[in-house]
Protein backbone atom coordinates (compact mmCIF):
# COMPACT_ATOMS: atom_id res chain seq x y z
CA UNK A 1 0.00 0.00 0.00
CA UNK A 2 3.00 2.32 0.37
CA UNK A 3 5.99 3.24 -1.75
CA UNK A 4 9.25 3.89 0.05
CA UNK A 5 11.10 5.01 -3.07
CA UNK A 6 10.92 8.74 -3.78
CA UNK A 7 11.16 9.52 -7.47
CA UNK A 8 12.87 12.77 -8.48
CA UNK A 9 10.68 15.22 -10.37
CA UNK A 10 11.99 17.25 -13.30
CA UNK A 11 12.45 20.95 -12.55
CA UNK A 12 10.29 23.75 -13.93
CA UNK A 13 12.72 24.49 -16.74
CA UNK A 14 11.03 21.43 -18.31
CA UNK A 15 7.33 22.26 -17.76
CA UNK A 16 5.97 19.58 -20.12
CA UNK A 17 8.06 16.98 -18.31
CA UNK A 18 6.68 18.28 -14.99
CA UNK A 19 3.14 17.84 -16.30
CA UNK A 20 3.97 14.30 -17.42
CA UNK A 21 5.47 13.61 -13.99
CA UNK A 22 2.17 14.77 -12.47
CA UNK A 23 0.38 12.24 -14.67
CA UNK A 24 2.67 9.50 -13.40
CA UNK A 25 1.88 10.46 -9.81
CA UNK A 26 -1.82 10.49 -10.62
CA UNK A 27 -1.52 6.97 -12.00
CA UNK A 28 0.11 5.86 -8.73
CA UNK A 29 -2.73 7.36 -6.72
CA UNK A 30 -5.30 5.70 -8.97
CA UNK A 31 -3.54 2.39 -8.40
CA UNK A 32 -3.72 3.01 -4.65
CA UNK A 33 -7.47 3.55 -5.00
CA UNK A 34 -7.82 0.24 -6.81
CA UNK A 35 -5.66 -1.49 -4.19
CA UNK A 36 -7.97 -0.15 -1.50
CA UNK A 37 -10.92 -1.87 -3.15
CA UNK A 38 -9.35 -5.28 -2.53
CA UNK A 39 -7.77 -4.37 0.81
CA UNK A 40 -10.89 -3.13 2.62
CA UNK A 41 -12.99 -6.32 2.48
CA UNK A 42 -10.12 -8.37 3.97
CA UNK A 43 -8.59 -5.94 6.51
CA UNK A 44 -11.16 -3.20 7.01
CA UNK A 45 -10.18 0.41 7.68
CA UNK A 46 -6.90 -0.55 9.37
CA UNK A 47 -3.83 1.66 9.65
CA UNK A 48 -2.64 0.84 6.13
CA UNK A 49 -6.05 1.63 4.66
CA UNK A 50 -6.24 4.90 6.56
CA UNK A 51 -2.78 5.97 5.38
CA UNK A 52 -3.63 5.07 1.79
CA UNK A 53 -6.89 7.02 1.93
CA UNK A 54 -5.08 10.01 3.44
CA UNK A 55 -2.45 9.95 0.68
CA UNK A 56 -5.08 9.87 -2.08
CA UNK A 57 -7.06 12.66 -0.42
CA UNK A 58 -3.97 14.84 -0.05
CA UNK A 59 -2.99 14.42 -3.68
CA UNK A 60 -6.34 14.95 -5.37
CA UNK A 61 -7.40 17.75 -3.02
CA UNK A 62 -4.33 19.82 -3.82
CA UNK A 63 -1.72 18.69 -6.34
CA UNK A 64 -4.20 17.43 -8.93
CA UNK A 65 -6.11 20.73 -8.75
CA UNK A 66 -2.91 22.69 -9.41
CA UNK A 67 -2.24 20.41 -12.36
CA UNK A 68 -5.66 21.17 -13.86
CA UNK A 69 -5.09 24.90 -13.35
CA UNK A 70 -1.71 24.64 -15.11
CA UNK A 71 -3.51 23.25 -18.13
CA UNK A 72 -6.60 25.45 -18.07
CA UNK A 73 -4.95 28.79 -17.34
CA UNK A 74 -1.54 28.43 -18.99
CA UNK A 75 -0.82 25.44 -21.22
CA UNK A 76 -4.04 25.42 -23.23
CA UNK A 77 -4.34 29.22 -23.65
CA UNK A 78 -0.70 29.40 -24.76
CA UNK A 79 -1.28 26.63 -27.29
CA UNK A 80 -4.42 28.31 -28.60
CA UNK A 81 -2.49 31.55 -29.05
CA UNK A 82 0.35 29.76 -30.89
CA UNK A 83 -1.28 27.00 -32.97
CA UNK A 84 -2.21 27.54 -36.59
CA UNK A 85 -3.82 25.46 -39.33
CA UNK A 86 -4.34 21.79 -38.49
CA UNK A 87 -3.00 22.30 -34.97
CA UNK A 88 -5.57 25.01 -34.30
CA UNK A 89 -8.34 22.82 -35.69
CA UNK A 90 -7.29 19.91 -33.47
CA UNK A 91 -7.21 22.19 -30.43
CA UNK A 92 -10.69 23.48 -31.21
CA UNK A 93 -11.85 19.88 -30.95
CA UNK A 94 -9.77 18.79 -27.96
CA UNK A 95 -9.93 21.77 -25.58
CA UNK A 96 -13.71 21.56 -24.94
CA UNK A 97 -13.29 17.82 -24.30
CA UNK A 98 -10.42 18.45 -21.88
CA UNK A 99 -12.36 21.11 -19.98
CA UNK A 100 -15.40 18.84 -19.81
CA UNK A 101 -13.16 16.02 -18.59
CA UNK A 102 -11.84 18.19 -15.76
CA UNK A 103 -15.37 19.05 -14.73
CA UNK A 104 -16.44 15.40 -14.81
CA UNK A 105 -13.42 14.32 -12.78
CA UNK A 106 -14.12 17.02 -10.21
CA UNK A 107 -17.67 15.72 -9.87
CA UNK A 108 -16.53 12.11 -9.57
CA UNK A 109 -13.84 13.09 -7.07
CA UNK A 110 -16.38 14.82 -4.80
CA UNK A 111 -18.22 11.48 -4.52
CA UNK A 112 -15.11 9.40 -3.81
CA UNK A 113 -13.70 12.06 -1.49
CA UNK A 114 -16.58 11.64 0.96
CA UNK A 115 -16.00 7.88 1.09
CA UNK A 116 -12.24 8.26 1.52
CA UNK A 117 -12.61 10.77 4.36
CA UNK A 118 -14.54 8.19 6.38
CA UNK A 119 -11.99 5.49 5.59
CA UNK A 120 -9.16 7.86 6.54
CA UNK A 121 -10.59 8.38 10.02
CA UNK A 122 -11.44 4.70 10.45
CA UNK A 123 -15.23 5.10 10.62
CA UNK A 124 -16.16 3.28 7.39
CA UNK A 125 -14.98 0.58 5.01
CA UNK A 126 -17.25 1.58 2.13
CA UNK A 127 -15.57 2.40 -1.17
CA UNK A 128 -17.77 2.04 -4.25
CA UNK A 129 -16.27 -0.14 -6.98
CA UNK A 130 -18.31 1.59 -9.67
CA UNK A 131 -17.37 5.09 -8.45
CA UNK A 132 -13.66 4.20 -8.38
CA UNK A 133 -13.83 2.54 -11.78
CA UNK A 134 -15.52 5.56 -13.36
CA UNK A 135 -13.01 7.96 -11.80
CA UNK A 136 -9.97 5.87 -12.78
CA UNK A 137 -11.18 5.17 -16.32
CA UNK A 138 -12.00 8.81 -16.99
CA UNK A 139 -8.63 9.98 -15.69
CA UNK A 140 -6.71 7.30 -17.61
CA UNK A 141 -8.33 8.15 -20.94
CA UNK A 142 -7.95 11.85 -20.26
CA UNK A 143 -4.21 11.57 -19.59
CA UNK A 144 -3.62 9.50 -22.71
CA UNK A 145 -5.36 12.15 -24.83
CA UNK A 146 -3.27 14.92 -23.30
CA UNK A 147 0.02 13.04 -23.64
CA UNK A 148 -0.72 11.95 -27.19
CA UNK A 149 -1.85 15.31 -28.55
CA UNK A 150 -1.41 18.25 -26.18
CA UNK A 151 2.06 17.51 -24.78
CA UNK A 152 3.52 16.60 -28.15
CA UNK A 153 2.06 19.72 -29.75
CA UNK A 154 3.48 21.94 -27.01
CA UNK A 155 6.94 20.41 -27.34
CA UNK A 156 6.80 20.95 -31.08
CA UNK A 157 5.42 24.50 -31.12
CA UNK A 158 6.69 26.27 -28.01
CA UNK A 159 9.86 28.32 -28.14
CA UNK A 160 12.40 28.27 -25.32
CA UNK A 161 10.93 31.57 -24.09
CA UNK A 162 7.42 30.10 -24.02
CA UNK A 163 8.64 27.07 -22.10
CA UNK A 164 10.25 29.44 -19.58
CA UNK A 165 7.00 31.40 -19.29
CA UNK A 166 4.98 28.23 -18.75
CA UNK A 167 7.41 26.91 -16.16
CA UNK A 168 7.52 30.18 -14.22
CA UNK A 169 3.69 30.41 -14.21
CA UNK A 170 3.54 26.91 -12.76
CA UNK A 171 6.02 27.93 -10.05
CA UNK A 172 4.02 31.04 -9.18
CA UNK A 173 0.90 28.91 -8.82
CA UNK A 174 2.74 26.87 -6.20
CA UNK A 175 4.02 29.89 -4.31
CA UNK A 176 7.55 29.57 -5.71
CA UNK A 177 9.32 32.70 -6.92
CA UNK A 178 10.29 31.74 -10.47
CA UNK A 179 13.94 31.80 -11.41
CA UNK A 180 13.56 33.33 -14.87
CA UNK A 181 16.41 32.91 -17.33
CA UNK A 182 18.54 36.00 -17.81
CA UNK A 183 17.03 36.76 -21.22
CA UNK A 184 13.59 36.99 -19.57
CA UNK A 185 14.58 39.72 -17.10
CA UNK A 186 14.42 43.08 -18.92
CA UNK A 187 16.30 45.04 -16.26
CA UNK A 188 19.34 42.82 -16.79
CA UNK A 189 19.55 43.68 -20.49
CA UNK A 190 22.17 46.26 -21.48
CA UNK A 191 20.97 48.64 -24.21
CA UNK A 192 22.94 51.35 -25.99
CA UNK A 193 21.52 54.81 -25.28
CA UNK A 194 21.74 55.80 -28.95
CA UNK A 195 19.26 53.04 -29.90
CA UNK A 196 21.94 51.24 -31.90
CA UNK A 197 22.35 47.47 -31.83
CA UNK A 198 23.59 46.18 -28.45
CA UNK A 199 24.47 42.50 -28.05
CA UNK A 200 22.62 41.83 -31.28
CA UNK A 201 19.38 43.46 -30.13
CA UNK A 202 17.92 46.72 -31.46
CA UNK A 203 16.18 48.74 -28.75
CA UNK A 204 12.99 49.05 -30.82
CA UNK A 205 12.91 45.27 -31.19
CA UNK A 206 13.40 44.50 -27.50
CA UNK A 207 10.24 42.86 -26.24
CA UNK A 208 9.12 40.09 -23.91
CA UNK A 209 6.26 38.00 -25.22
CA UNK A 210 3.57 37.14 -22.65
CA UNK A 211 1.61 33.96 -22.20
CA UNK A 212 1.22 32.94 -18.55
CA UNK A 213 -2.53 33.46 -18.24
CA UNK A 214 -5.69 34.72 -19.87
CA UNK A 215 -8.54 36.96 -18.70
CA UNK A 216 -12.17 36.62 -19.73
CA UNK A 217 -15.32 38.42 -18.71
CA UNK A 218 -16.26 35.28 -16.78
CA UNK A 219 -12.95 35.27 -14.87
CA UNK A 220 -13.46 38.64 -13.20
CA UNK A 221 -15.75 39.46 -10.31
CA UNK A 222 -18.69 41.86 -10.68
CA UNK A 223 -17.18 44.33 -8.20
CA UNK A 224 -13.86 45.84 -9.42
CA UNK A 225 -12.67 46.55 -5.86
CA UNK A 226 -13.16 42.87 -5.01
CA UNK A 227 -11.38 41.94 -8.27
CA UNK A 228 -8.49 44.24 -7.31
CA UNK A 229 -8.33 42.50 -3.94
CA UNK A 230 -8.27 39.10 -5.63
CA UNK A 231 -5.39 40.07 -7.92
CA UNK A 232 -3.54 41.81 -5.07
CA UNK A 233 -3.73 38.64 -2.94
CA UNK A 234 -2.41 36.62 -5.89
CA UNK A 235 0.46 39.09 -6.28
CA UNK A 236 1.32 38.67 -2.60
CA UNK A 237 1.15 34.87 -2.91
CA UNK A 238 3.40 35.00 -5.98
CA UNK A 239 5.94 37.11 -4.04
CA UNK A 240 5.77 39.94 -6.57
CA UNK A 241 8.40 42.57 -5.80
CA UNK A 242 6.59 45.38 -3.92
CA UNK A 243 3.04 44.66 -5.14
CA UNK A 244 1.88 47.74 -3.19
CA UNK A 245 3.96 50.09 -5.37
CA UNK A 246 1.87 52.16 -7.77
CA UNK A 247 2.46 55.01 -10.17
CA UNK A 248 0.45 58.16 -9.42
CA UNK A 249 0.03 60.47 -12.43
CA UNK A 250 -1.17 64.04 -11.89
CA UNK A 251 -1.58 67.14 -14.07
CA UNK A 252 -0.77 70.73 -13.14
CA UNK A 253 -2.81 73.87 -13.82
CA UNK A 254 -1.17 74.22 -17.26
CA UNK A 255 -2.07 70.67 -18.27
CA UNK A 256 1.47 69.31 -17.90
CA UNK A 257 1.55 65.74 -16.49
CA UNK A 258 3.99 64.13 -14.09
CA UNK A 259 4.12 60.76 -12.37
CA UNK A 260 5.92 59.02 -9.54
CA UNK A 261 5.85 55.77 -7.56
CA UNK A 262 4.18 55.72 -4.15
CA UNK A 263 2.99 52.91 -1.87
CA UNK A 264 -0.70 52.20 -1.45
CA UNK A 265 -1.68 51.97 2.21
CA UNK A 266 -5.36 51.05 2.02
CA UNK A 267 -8.09 50.14 -0.45
CA UNK A 268 -11.79 49.65 0.13
CA UNK A 269 -15.12 50.66 -1.42
CA UNK A 270 -14.24 54.32 -0.83
CA UNK A 271 -11.13 54.12 -2.99
CA UNK A 272 -7.33 53.80 -2.95
CA UNK A 273 -5.32 55.63 -0.27
CA UNK A 274 -1.71 56.78 0.04
CA UNK A 275 0.10 59.33 2.24
CA UNK A 276 2.45 62.16 1.34
CA UNK A 277 3.40 65.80 1.79
CA UNK A 278 0.51 68.05 0.75
CA UNK A 279 2.98 70.73 -0.36
CA UNK A 280 4.89 68.37 -2.68
CA UNK A 281 4.64 68.61 -6.46
CA UNK A 282 1.80 66.09 -6.57
CA UNK A 283 0.05 67.89 -3.72
CA UNK A 284 0.22 71.21 -5.55
CA UNK A 285 -0.99 69.61 -8.76
CA UNK A 286 -3.89 67.88 -7.02
CA UNK A 287 -4.99 71.21 -5.57
CA UNK A 288 -5.08 72.63 -9.10
CA UNK A 289 -6.60 69.53 -10.70
CA UNK A 290 -7.97 66.89 -8.29
CA UNK A 291 -8.01 64.10 -10.88
CA UNK A 292 -5.32 61.41 -11.06
CA UNK A 293 -4.47 58.02 -12.53
CA UNK A 294 -2.91 55.09 -10.70
CA UNK A 295 -1.02 52.19 -12.27
CA UNK A 296 0.04 48.87 -10.75
CA UNK A 297 2.38 46.73 -12.89
CA UNK A 298 3.28 43.22 -11.75
CA UNK A 299 5.69 41.87 -14.33
CA UNK A 300 5.99 38.50 -12.58
CA UNK A 301 2.31 37.87 -13.31
CA UNK A 302 2.22 39.85 -16.58
CA UNK A 303 -0.54 42.04 -15.17
CA UNK A 304 -1.32 45.71 -14.80
CA UNK A 305 -4.23 47.59 -13.26
CA UNK A 306 -5.12 51.14 -14.35
CA UNK A 307 -7.31 53.24 -12.06
CA UNK A 308 -8.69 56.72 -12.75
CA UNK A 309 -10.76 59.02 -10.57
CA UNK A 310 -11.02 62.09 -8.37
CA UNK A 311 -8.70 62.59 -5.40
CA UNK A 312 -9.67 64.01 -2.02
CA UNK A 313 -7.61 64.39 1.20
CA UNK A 314 -8.32 61.85 3.92
CA UNK A 315 -9.73 63.05 7.21
CA UNK A 316 -7.38 64.38 9.88
CA UNK A 317 -8.29 61.37 12.02
CA UNK A 318 -7.23 58.95 9.29
CA UNK A 319 -4.00 60.85 8.66
CA UNK A 320 -3.24 60.88 12.38
CA UNK A 321 -3.90 57.15 12.68
CA UNK A 322 -1.46 56.29 9.91
CA UNK A 323 1.16 58.90 10.88
CA UNK A 324 1.41 57.61 14.43
CA UNK A 325 1.65 54.01 13.21
CA UNK A 326 4.88 54.85 11.35
CA UNK A 327 8.36 54.42 12.86
CA UNK A 328 9.41 57.53 14.79
CA UNK A 329 12.30 58.20 12.40
CA UNK A 330 9.86 58.22 9.48
CA UNK A 331 7.65 60.66 11.39
CA UNK A 332 10.64 62.98 11.91
CA UNK A 333 11.61 62.71 8.24
CA UNK A 334 8.10 63.83 7.24
CA UNK A 335 8.47 66.86 9.51
CA UNK A 336 12.00 67.73 8.37
CA UNK A 337 11.55 67.47 4.62
CA UNK A 338 9.97 70.10 2.38
CA UNK A 339 9.24 67.49 -0.24
CA UNK A 340 10.09 68.46 -3.85
CA UNK A 341 11.75 71.78 -2.77
CA UNK A 342 15.42 72.33 -3.75
CA UNK A 343 18.14 72.04 -1.08
CA UNK A 344 21.84 72.77 -1.17
CA UNK A 345 23.24 69.41 -0.04
CA UNK A 346 22.71 66.11 1.71
CA UNK A 347 24.44 67.58 4.71
CA UNK A 348 21.78 70.28 4.94
CA UNK A 349 19.09 67.62 4.81
CA UNK A 350 20.74 65.76 7.67
CA UNK A 351 20.99 68.96 9.67
CA UNK A 352 17.29 69.67 9.11
CA UNK A 353 16.48 66.16 10.30
CA UNK A 354 18.57 66.55 13.45
CA UNK A 355 16.86 69.85 14.21
CA UNK A 356 13.40 68.32 13.71
CA UNK A 357 14.31 65.37 15.92
CA UNK A 358 15.52 67.68 18.69
CA UNK A 359 12.38 69.82 18.48
CA UNK A 360 10.01 66.86 18.34
CA UNK A 361 11.17 65.12 21.50
CA UNK A 362 9.92 61.60 22.16
CA UNK A 363 6.55 62.04 20.42
CA UNK A 364 6.57 63.91 17.08
CA UNK A 365 3.33 65.62 16.08
CA UNK A 366 1.89 65.16 12.61
CA UNK A 367 2.47 68.37 10.66
CA UNK A 368 -0.52 69.96 8.92
CA UNK A 369 1.25 69.66 5.56
CA UNK A 370 1.39 65.82 5.76
CA UNK A 371 -1.50 63.41 5.34
CA UNK A 372 -3.42 61.09 3.09
CA UNK A 373 -5.07 61.19 -0.32
CA UNK A 374 -7.82 58.89 -1.47
CA UNK A 375 -8.67 58.34 -5.13
CA UNK A 376 -12.37 57.62 -5.67
CA UNK A 377 -12.30 55.45 -8.83
CA UNK A 378 -14.58 55.96 -11.81
CA UNK A 379 -12.67 53.66 -14.17
CA UNK A 380 -10.65 50.50 -13.38
CA UNK A 381 -8.99 48.39 -16.06
CA UNK A 382 -7.48 44.93 -15.57
CA UNK A 383 -4.83 44.00 -18.14
CA UNK A 384 -3.43 40.51 -18.67
CA UNK A 385 -0.51 40.07 -21.03
CA UNK A 386 -0.98 37.66 -23.92
CA UNK A 387 1.10 36.45 -26.83
CA UNK A 388 1.92 38.70 -29.79
CA UNK A 389 0.65 41.78 -27.91
CA UNK A 390 -2.92 40.47 -28.31
CA UNK A 391 -3.62 41.23 -24.66
CA UNK A 392 -6.76 40.79 -22.56
CA UNK A 393 -8.29 44.01 -21.20
CA UNK A 394 -11.41 44.17 -19.04
CA UNK A 395 -12.56 47.63 -17.92
CA UNK A 396 -15.13 48.68 -15.31
CA UNK A 397 -16.80 52.10 -15.60
CA UNK A 398 -18.80 53.56 -12.71
CA UNK A 399 -22.33 54.67 -13.56
CA UNK A 400 -24.27 57.64 -12.16
CA UNK A 401 -26.07 55.38 -9.68
CA UNK A 402 -22.77 54.00 -8.33
CA UNK A 403 -23.01 50.66 -10.11
CA UNK A 404 -20.27 49.31 -12.37
CA UNK A 405 -20.46 48.21 -16.00
CA UNK A 406 -17.68 46.02 -17.37
CA UNK A 407 -16.65 45.39 -20.96
CA UNK A 408 -13.75 44.07 -23.01
CA UNK A 409 -11.37 46.47 -24.74
CA UNK A 410 -9.26 45.68 -27.76
CA UNK A 411 -5.51 45.50 -27.13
Amino acid sequence: MSNALIDTAPDFSQPIAVLKHCHDRIRKQLQTLQNLLSHLPQHGADVDAQKAAQAVLKYFNHAAQLHHEDEEHNLLPMLQATARGADASLLAELVPAIMAGHKQMDTDWSIIKTQLEQIANGTSTVLSTSDVARFCDTYAAHMVMEETHIATMAKRLFSAEQMAQLGSAMQVRRGILPGLPRSQVPEQTTIAVNHAVADGVVLADLRLDYGRASLTEQDVLDDPIAQFGKWFEEALHAKVNEPNAMSVATVDADGKPSSRIVLIKQYDQRGFTWYTNYDSQKGQQLRANPHAALLFFWSELERQIRIEGKVVPTSAEESDKYFYSRPVKSQIAAIASRQSAPIASREQMEANYDAAAAASGEQPVRPAHWGGYRLDPVRIEFWQGRRSRFHDRIVYVKQADGSWVKERLQP
